[in-house]
């Protein structure tokens, strides 16, 4: 991993034209566009996916600001981000991935299948099961193909909507807000991290953190609220 310091004197030679900075900086943070780009499995094929985001990258390298007072990782993400978003909503649906268009075919001669059987109509979760895949996928490829069973549609268990009943589908944005929250915890000075730590992922409260920094549970809850807007003014 680069440190900052060394990142922004990367990032200033490649501002400058220097392909090869810019090289190095894409190839050390490859794990960054590849845990943002798992995120739209199944949306596009996964090469597309990559570029997308190593476009997304190199715009933030090209824009990054050491005013902004955040890290370039931060500033990166919500860049990758809003590429990937935007070919997503400009050109998506034109180009769907072979693997959901094939996944989209079984799913509809299945499904015939059954209602000349006249079966009962398969959820979402069966669907799944039968073809090996994740719910979210079934959801994508039924979508793509305009198939007729619904996510708006009711099972026979209990009159849930089937899009209801799926489980794991967390949005990609709530995955990027963590990630954003995680970088700006991770960059507060030694003493605030502890306290944002003691408070929020250990469930202390202030008069038990009091106690284990050695200050009064006011002057606790005076940080407290001051490494509170810190955060926030970095996340907006």
């Amino acid at each position: 991993m680069l440190s900052p310091e060394k990142t922004l004197e990367l990032i200033s030679a490649a501002q400058s034209g220097d392909a090869a900075a810019k090289e190095t900086l894409i190839t050390e943070n490859l794990p960054l566009v590849k845990s943002i780009v798992k995120r739209f499995k199944g949306r596009l094929e996964y090469d597309d996916l990559m570029q997308l985001g190593a476009m997304g990258f190199l715009k933030a390298v090209s824009n990054f600001d050491t005013s902004y007072g955040v890290r370039f990782s931060t500033y990166a993400v919500p860049m990758i981000m809003g590429e990937i978003k935007r070919f997503l909503r400009d050109d998506g649906a034109v180009k769907v991935s072979r693997w959901a268009k094939t996944l989209a075919q079984k799913i509809a001669a299945y499904t015939d299948e059954l209602r000349k059987n006249n079966a009962d109509e398969p959820t979402v979760d069966e669907l799944a099961e039968k073809f090996g895949c994740d719910a979210e996928e079934v959801v994508f490829a039924m979508d793509t193909g305009r198939f007729v069973v619904s996510l708006s549609e009711t099972g026979d268990e209990d009159g849930t909507p089937l899009g209801d009943r799926i489980v794991g589908a967390e949005a990609p944005e709530e995955d990027i807000d963590g990630l954003m929250l995680r970088d700006s915890i991770k960059n507060l000075p030694e003493r605030e991290r502890k306290i944002i730590i003691l408070r929020y992922f250990r469930d202390k409260t202030q008069s038990e953190v009091a106690a284990e920094l050695g200050v009064s549970q006011v002057q606790v809850s005076r940080l407290e609220s001051k490494i509170l807007c810190k955060i926030r003014e970095k996340l907006e």
